[in-house]
């Protein structure tokens, strides 16, 4: 879920944590409140808009990097049911997301509540990013909301292989769309932390934003044959009784504050050295 965030930069504490310091598991009120961010226009400005994906961004025009990142897509022939499988199924992932290093669960909080390991390979000369993040989910009849955002895990410090990047809020909200089709909203608010040239921000809105909506639906087309050929009936996001992920606390958790962690600047690097394979991903 994180395939555009290395080249978000906000400011400030994460919004998902309550005054500031507390780790904790979302509420009715901050689905809701992800919700409404989703489907308002207001503050927003678009960047894109062809065949059915829109991307907006909303922060500071004249900074070298954007706030958030908010992207829409109508996907047809995919029901909401089974692109929220896809954006659950860590299995899967691998399959269609080329940007994933390593993906994997570290442990279980609550029913609906999880935390887990995401490393994604940036486009060269950039270096790779990961994140440990908190992530919960919330079936509304038809619709789902998935939220992550950052945190520390002792067994799970930052790696020198990667820079570790700070998910502030980053969500999918997936709304029914008639039979067998929805629209999927992905928002993101994320630190790279790193200094990243403005090619890049803008590549991000033009470019790698609709590529990533277009893989999703993509992956959502395919799923159905690929779950029938692997454990089908295996779904702990749908059917909690199956995890078999070790129990977590929260105490064993604390925010993960941007400040602490490393930053690297990166602005000096050219867009000409972006490889072939990266302008493809």
């Amino acid at each position: 879920s994180e395939l555009l965030e290395a080249a978000v930069a906000p400011a400030g504490s994460a919004p998902m944590s309550r005054a500031g310091e507390m780790v904790y598991i979302p509420d009715d009120s901050d689905f809701s409140s992800f919700r409404e961010q989703c489907e308002s226009l207001e503050g927003w400005h678009c960047h894109y808009n062809k065949a059915g994906i829109t991307v907006w961004s909303q922060g500071q025009e004249e900074s070298c990097t954007v706030q958030k990142i908010k992207t829409r897509i109508s996907c047809k022939d995919v029901p909401a049911e089974t692109l929220y499988d896809v954006l659950h199924d860590t299995g899967y992932r691998k399959k269609w997301d080329s940007h994933v290093i390593e993906t994997y669960d570290i442990g279980r909080l609550t029913a609906n509540a999880d935390v887990g390991y995401y490393s994604w390979k940036c486009p060269s000369p950039l270096k790779n990013r990961d994140f440990v993040t908190l992530r919960s989910w919330l079936p509304l009849g038809d619709d789902y909301i998935i939220l992550n955002y950052s945190v520390k895990h002792p067994k799970f410090p930052p790696r020198k292989d990667f820079v570790r990047a700070v998910s502030l809020q980053t969500g999918y909200l997936i709304k029914a769309n008639g039979t067998g089709a929805c629209i999927l909203y992905y928002l993101t608010q994320v630190d790279p932390r790193g200094s990243l040239p403005k090619w890049v921000v803008n590549r991000v809105s033009q470019f790698v934003a609709p590529k990533a909506m277009k893989k999703i639906y993509k992956a959502g087309l395919k799923y159905p044959e690929w779950k029938r050929r692997h454990d089908p009936g295996y779904k702990p996001w749908v059917y909690p009784e199956q995890s078999t992920l070790p129990s977590l606390s929260l105490a064993e958790l604390s925010l993960q504050h941007a400040d602490s962690l490393e930053r690297i600047d990166e602005t000096g690097l050219s867009e000409d050295h972006l490889s072939t394979s990266d302008h493809e991903a």
